[in-house]
């Protein structure tokens, strides 16, 4: 049975959501801000509307130890987003986090690698999934969002709607990616979408309105990056020019 302080800690979650759609947040921004303040609520009983300095310091203190720098920045944004849009309050710990200023570069799998990387993906709709992901230079995201209208052969650009930061932007298009791409769409023939999803098999692919499920395709890549060997992200570095058969 909820508590008086738990009913009203709800109430002020669906406000909280509300606004992040609202304010036209990403999906994974608004999962982000979301599970920030049920975490935080989660550790002070639901009572987060008169934080002090002192009791954020302590919460933020615990989360550096367990998580990793990237949840106490979302988190830090969270909750700051409750304090401005549903409280309608100044936040009270201005300067209380600084997070490390570190600069990686990724490590990027070679065309070589990549080819071996399509050779071990058995399923037909995930090879040709990272093959276009990786000759594109695309987010996992942004590639399941691809839908047939969003490919211009005659000006040999791709079309690659709501990127990071909400923002649209054109890439090129390689000829060998635009040619896999439709022999694939010959086999699925949707109308609509490029990658759609795998549920209904092939004959049902041409009526389904979703896109491949982003779980299986992660998954699936994990397995076959560790079946290769690799220990490196299927990121954009070179054109591939050899195609992976369909």
């Amino acid at each position: 049975m909820k508590t008086p302080t738990a009913d009203y800690f709800e109430r002020q979650y669906q406000t909280h959501l509300k606004h992040l759609k609202l304010k036209g947040m990403q999906p994974k921004t608004i999962e982000a801000y979301a599970r920030a303040i049920r975490r935080i609520g989660n550790y002070f009983d639901y009572q987060i509307d008169a934080l002090t300095a002192a009791q954020l310091t302590d919460y933020f203190t615990d989360l550096v130890a367990s998580h990793s720098w990237s949840s106490v920045k979302l988190d830090l944004y969270g909750l700051k987003f409750y304090y401005a849009h549903v409280l309608r309050q100044p936040w009270v710990a201005p300067g209380l986090i600084k997070p490390p200023r570190s600069q990686r570069l990724p490590d990027i799998v070679t065309v070589d690698e990549a080819q071996r990387l399509f050779a071990a993906t058995r399923v037909v709709s995930y090879r040709v999934f990272y093959f276009t992901l990786y000759s594109l230079g695309l987010r996992l995201g942004e590639g399941l969002r691809l839908q047939v209208g969003d490919i211009d052969a005659v000006r040999g650009r791709v079309h690659v709607r709501d990127a990071k930061g909400n923002r649209d932007r054109f890439v090129p298009l390689p000829q060998a990616t635009h040619q896999i791409l439709r022999r694939f769409w010959r086999v699925h023939r949707n109308p609509v979408l490029l990658f759609p999803n795998r549920h209904g098999g092939r004959q049902g692919a041409a009526s389904v309105t979703t896109p491949m499920d982003r779980a299986g395709v992660q998954t699936t890549l994990h397995q076959v990056i560790a079946s290769c060997g690799l220990k490196k992200r299927l990121r954009h570095t070179a054109c591939v020019t050899v195609m992976p058969p369909i």
